[in-house]
């Protein structure tokens, strides 16, 4: 009696650990295409800075 119940428990267990590792996780979605977003924005940061440099030694030049 003792040994079903703990198997049946047991089995209970590695029934719901396989269920909840197998679902879908919406909620990371959300959450990585907000980071992507963000590496992008640094990124295009990055990229112009050289362009604001010449636009700033331009400003300076001209004045």
């Amino acid at each position: 009696m003792n040994f079903t119940k703990i198997f049946l428990f047991v089995f209970a267990c590695f029934v719901l650990m396989v269920t909840v590792s197998g679902a879908p996780e919406p909620r990371w979605k959300v959450l990585k295409k907000i980071e992507k977003a963000g590496q992008r924005i640094r990124d295009s940061i990055i990229k112009a800075g050289p362009a604001v440099a010449v636009v700033g030694s331009a400003a300076a030049i001209g004045k």
